[in-house]
């Protein structure tokens, strides 16, 4: 009977993740993904390779994001696409609660029957739709932590079919969107089960014209010069909602988006009054802070935000205020703030978390924006009252920070900037092949 088991479940997992069993050669420890920053949207982006045979397929990358999906109506063409059925252990590793019995056009990828159904999200423009659940090839470059490295294979990814509407608000050229949320078939989910590496991921964005970088697997993190970001990180619990934050979604589904626990904001060392319920999630799922790539700038409750200003403000009194510059609503001339190794030489703004030795600290370069030659502007928004969450900690105060999301912990790993460290997430090694 014992036998019988083992066989049962080994075959579960061919099934589930028939990857495992493919990849008998070569079993990376890392993955490794470049981003950029597209200019007119402010969206990170990345690409992967899919399909047979492979084509390129940029995406919007979503730190939140349930899953990666990707636009099947247009110019979808793969031999090795499948479709998901439903009840069966792809299905059920989705959570999926829905099945396409019928679909009005012949067969296509999108359009199959009696295939597993899925919710696929544009956190951009907070809109959602339903889609086919498939599988098909993707590729991917593997790493040493230094440089990047052979190129492998996962040949059943699991991943959602969308229709081209859906993309709508997404920067020129982009497909769909790749989810590193908290998901069984998240990217980060299924490259840790494929390769039977650390269920840890690490994003390290960068707003210059050079690539930041997404890296799957456990550290080293190592940036030139030879500089191991891994080994000085600060940890903080992951905090799970739950209720779903999605345009969409299935009833009794959690949050997939990553909360941290800030108890208090100090700047320059002096706290800030805030009504401090708003910073805990309440039976519904409103409240506290979470982190997103798809916000440009951080996004604060108007209470939250009318406090932050008023210090901020007041510490910086000898520098004169401008007329603000959308979408913020305070700004400076530049000409009297001077420059720092972590940017402008500004109040230092701290997100306290779980004990007041324990803060993510954020430099000049982070909260401050220029908006114009001789315009800073704080670069935090004003989010309005009763939002869905009361923090959204955005792009630009995260670039040049790496975080570590470590799944089977639940903790985050943080570095504050890396501009200290005379180092920057453009500084990955792209250019060596193993």
């Amino acid at each position: 009977m014992a036998k019988l088991l083992i066989i049962f479940c080994s075959l579960m997992l061919f099934f589930v993740y028939p990857s495992i069993a493919d990849q008998t050669s070569f079993r990376p420890k890392a993955l490794v993904l470049p981003v950029s920053r597209d200019p007119s949207t402010l969206q990170y982006l990345t690409s992967i390779n899919q399909r047979t045979p492979l084509v390129p397929v940029k995406l919007t990358l979503d730190l939140g994001g349930q899953y990666l999906w990707v636009d099947c109506d247009q110019g979808y063409v793969s031999s090795s696409y499948k479709p998901v059925r439903c009840r069966s252990a792809q299905c059920s590793l989705a959570k999926s609660k829905s099945c396409i019995s019928e679909c009005f056009s012949s067969p296509r990828p999108g359009c199959n029957n009696d295939t597993c159904a899925l919710l696929p999200d544009n956190t951009v423009t907070h809109s959602g739709t339903s889609g086919e659940v498939g599988q098909d090839v993707v590729t991917v470059q593997s790493t040493d932590g230094f440089s990047p490295g052979r190129v492998v294979s996962v040949p059943k990814l699991i991943f959602t079919c969308a229709t081209t509407f859906l993309l709508e608000g997404l920067a020129s050229g982009v497909k769909g969107m790749a989810g590193l949320g908290r998901t069984k078939i998240s990217l980060p989910s299924q490259f840790s089960a494929a390769f039977s590496f650390d269920r840890k991921f690490a994003i390290c964005l960068t707003s210059s014209n050079a690539k930041g970088i997404v890296f799957f697997g456990d550290g080293p993190y190592v940036f030139l010069p030879n500089i191991d970001v891994s080994k000085s990180l600060i940890y903080t619990p992951l905090i799970l909602n739950p209720v779903s934050t999605a345009s969409a979604f299935f009833k009794g589904d959690p949050s997939s988006e990553y909360f941290i626990g800030v108890k208090s904001i100090k700047i320059n060392g002096k706290a800030v009054p805030l009504n401090t319920s708003l910073l805990f999630i309440d039976k519904e799922g409103v409240g506290g802070t979470k982190i997103s790539t798809v916000d440009p700038y951080t996004v604060l409750e108007t209470t939250i935000y009318q406090a932050v200003t008023k210090v901020f403000i007041k510490e910086l009194a000898e520098v004169p205020r401008v007329a603000p510059v959308s979408p913020f609503g305070v700004c400076f001339n530049s000409s009297n703030i001077g420059s720092t190794r972590v940017g402008p030489a500004v109040p230092q703004i701290d997100l306290v978390l779980q004990s007041s030795s324990v803060f993510w600290r954020i430099f000049g370069a982070n909260s401050m924006v220029q908006v114009k030659s001789d315009v800073l502007c704080l670069g935090f928004v004003d989010g309005g009252l009763n939002p869905r969450t009361s923090i959204v900690i955005g792009g630009h105060q995260i670039e040049d920070n790496l975080l570590q999301f470590d799944l089977a912990a639940s903790k985050l790993g943080f570095s504050s900037s890396l501009l200290f460290r005379q180092t920057t997430c453009a500084n990955f090694n792209f250019t060596s092949k193993a």
